[in-house]
C-alpha cells in the first residue's frame, strides 16, 4: 500500500462528503488513527470531518462507543458485529452521517489459530446503508494497517457514491 493511493482516496472521500453534505466520524482499531490522519491532511477536511476515536482497548469500545460487552467477550473485539457497532457508535457519539471502524489484528502478534494477522474487519455506514467485510491483509504490522485504511476509505466511498 503506498502512501500516494491512501492521500488520493482520502481526497475523494473529502471532495465526495463535501459534495453530498455529509460529515465522517472514524472508530479504529488497528489502523490506529490513520485513516483519521489521511482525512485531515486533505485541505478543506473541516468541513465534513467531526473526529474521531483509536478504540484500540475493548473498553474504550465498550464505554465509548457503546459496543455490547456480550458481544464483545463471544465474538472477539475482530469481528464483524463488533466493528458495526463501532462505526454506529462513532457516528452517534460525534453526530454524524457517516463513518467507518476498523478492527484487526496488524501483528505480529495477537493472532489465534482462526484469526491470523492480517485479519481485519472494517465497516462503514451512510444514512441510507451500511456495509462490513472482512479481509486477510499480508505483510508487517505497518502494512497491514496502511491497508485496512485504504480499504476502510474504497468501501465508504462505494457507500457514498451510492448516496449521489
Amino acid at each position: 500500500m503506498d502512501a500516494a493511493a491512501l492521500r488520493e482516496d482520502a481526497q475523494s472521500v473529502v471532495l465526495t462528503l463535501t459534495t453530498i453534505g455529509k460529515t465522517l466520524a472514524t472508530a479504529e482499531s488497528c489502523t490506529g488513527g490513520r485513516i483519521a490522519s489521511a482525512i485531515t491532511a486533505v485541505a478543506g477536511c473541516s468541513d465534513i470531518f467531526a473526529g474521531g476515536i483509536v478504540a484500540y482497548s475493548n473498553e474504550v469500545k465498550h464505554n465509548i462507543l457503546g459496543v455490547s460487552r456480550p458481544v464483545l467477550d463471544s465474538e472477539g473485539a475482530v469481528s464483524r458485529p463488533v466493528v458495526e457497532a463501532m462505526a454506529e457508535g462513532a457516528a452517534r457519539c460525534l453526530e454524524c452521517g457517516c463513518a467507518v471502524a476498523t478492527s484487526g489484528i496488524a501483528g505480529p502478534g495477537g493472532a489465534t489459530p482462526d484469526k491470523p494477522v492480517g485479519t481485519v474487519w472494517i465497516a462503514a455506514r451512510t444514512p441510507s446503508a451500511h456495509a462490513a467485510s472482512l479481509y486477510h491483509f499480508s505483510g508487517d504490522r505497518a502494512t497491514v494497517a496502511a491497508s485496512a485504511a485504504n480499504a476502510a476509505m474504497l468501501m465508504l466511498l462505494q457507500l457514498l457514491n451510492a448516496e449521489k
